[in-house]
């Protein structure tokens, strides 16, 4: 029996997977639905490749792994990749001129271990360009039936950002155009445009996955997570995305792959949540504080008790990634030359006039921002002046997480000051990365992080409660984030 299709993009992850399990629907039909989705969706700019034959004989594949008995746990289900990773089988720009067209001969781990997980691939999400951006309107890549580059749209009002870098990502689960997909997460970037669309969003504590094949932004900070509707798929999805790759990631953490879902029903009874002072200050929108506030009551009535905590440092975490974050994307992006790969300009008179133009024409305007702020920052005279105190300030970032967690199990707290604005009305870059200063500091300190759809604000438009927990204890936060979503139904709702 074949399942209606309009029920399918309902689905989520788990369920999906079960009635692919039962043959109540075959893998070929699933991706044949959401790629049909992602024809009609188009105006929302959230893929920049698709390719029909390669999906369809991927899902072929499993199909027959179904049939044969011999299929992985997530054997047809759809995702999509954030177009950072690298893949065969689909071009990887990371939304940049710089790249445009570029064939990677392999897949980054993140995309082979979901293939052996029975992931199918649908194609590849829009971005901020090299992942640098709150709010995804800086992509250089027309997005799959557009001429010309156009900002990602929030499905809840197309008038507004998705949030970035991983907009596109957020964009496709919040349009049901993927069950599922991966995204990348630096400062915030899982967070907040989860947060921004209404769905869930998860970044793992640094190294869990590998960061190969992931084109690199700023390497002591990127790290790779899925985003789904409900925090149950995203366990589901963390846990095939994880586990050491020493070989080829140096950055990998040698732990094994843990089955994230293992604990997402225990009680919350005794929990502690701690409430940091410094996230609920000026700045914080009445309507976002609204929506947080009834999240946290709404623990309270679970069991858990909330425990007021100081981090004190919380607003240096913007300075600070700001002067780190460039410094290591000034270093990483050096490779862009025009010698090996990517775009070189046509027309130049020697070599060092080559690099000047292709990185002139290559790079859009917030990654030569970031690129003059890093090596600004590096270059001799500013280096200890910057870089340094920026490293000593991180130190202290993280041992406030540390000296927290003496007195809770989660920290809970907006993801974004506000809901999502305007596109085109942040014309300020610095008030563009004063919006990240929730997210932040658990990358500085190179924590788990999370973003739970938690209601609405003014205008209809989503808002996301971030949980921080402490090194390793992502099953911990998946457990505290489906237990609310088993309590409210938020993460069910649906702009489409």
């Amino acid at each position: 029996m074949s399942m209606t299709s309009p029920a399918l993009h309902d689905l989520g992850v788990a369920q999906l997977a079960a009635a692919l399990r039962a043959k109540q629907v075959s893998a070929v039909e699933a991706a044949q639905h959401f790629l049909a989705r992602a024809r009609d969706h188009q105006n929302l700019g959230a893929y920049v490749a698709i390719d029909e034959a390669a999906t369809l004989a991927q899902a072929r594949a499993q199909d027959e792994k179904i049939a044969a008995g011999s299929a992985a746990p997530l054997a047809g289900v759809p995702i999509a990749h954030k177009d950072i990773f690298v893949t065969r089988d689909f071009p990887t720009t990371a939304a940049s001129r710089m790249l445009a067209g570029y064939r990677s001969p392999f897949d980054a781990t993140v995309v082979s271990k979901l293939a052996d997980a029975g992931c199918v691939t649908l194609g590849k999400l829009n971005c901020d360009e090299f992942a640098m951006g709150g709010t995804n309107e800086n992509s250089a890549i027309p997005a799959v039936g557009c001429d010309s580059v156009q900002p990602v749209r929030n499905p809840w009002d197309t008038s507004r950002v998705p949030g970035g870098s991983s907009g596109g990502s957020a964009v496709a689960v919040a349009a049901r155009l993927a069950p599922a997909v991966t995204g990348t997460d630096t400062g915030g970037s899982i967070r907040q445009p989860a947060s921004f669309c209404g769905i869930t969003g998860i970044k793992p504590t640094y190294g869990r996955a590998s960061r190969y094949g992931m084109i690199a932004f700023a390497s002591s900070l990127d790290q790779a997570g899925p985003m789904a509707r409900s925090a149950e798929d995203c366990a589901l999805l963390l846990s095939a995305m994880c586990g050491p790759d020493p070989d080829r990631d140096s950055t990998s953490l040698d732990r094994p792959a843990e089955d994230f879902s293992r604990n997402l029903t225990d009680s919350l009874d005794g929990l502690r949540i701690g409430v940091p002072a410094e996230f609920f200050g000026e700045g914080l929108a009445d309507d976002v504080r609204a929506a947080v506030d009834a999240a946290l009551k709404e623990y309270e009535k679970l069991g858990a008790r909330l425990v007021p905590i100081a981090l004190p440092r919380t607003e240096l975490s913007v300075p600070v990634y700001y002067i780190l974050a460039p410094a290591e994307a000034s270093s990483n992006l050096s490779r862009f030359d025009g010698v090996r790969y990517g775009h070189r300009a046509q027309q130049y008179s020697d070599l060092l006039d080559m690099y000047k133009k292709t990185r002139a024409e290559g790079f859009g305007d917030e990654v030569k921002r970031r690129i003059m702020i890093g090596t600004y920052v590096l270059s001799e005279g500013y280096y200890d002046a910057y870089y340094l105190q920026a490293q000593k300030i991180r130190r202290m970032i993280a041992d406030d997480f540390q000296a927290a967690f003496q007195q809770c199990d989660l920290i809970a707290g907006p993801v974004a000051p506000t809901t999502a604005w305007q596109l085109g009305s942040q014309t300020d870059p610095v008030s563009s990365y004063l919006a990240d200063i929730y997210t932040l500091p658990a990358s500085l300190a190179g924590l788990p992080g999370m973003s739970v759809p938690v209601g609405f604000g003014n205008g209809h438009l989503p808002v996301g409660l971030q949980l921080i927990g402490n090194y390793f204890s992502e099953a911990r936060l998946l457990n505290a984030a489906h237990r609310l979503q088993q309590a409210t139904d938020w993460h069910q709702r649906s702009p489409v």
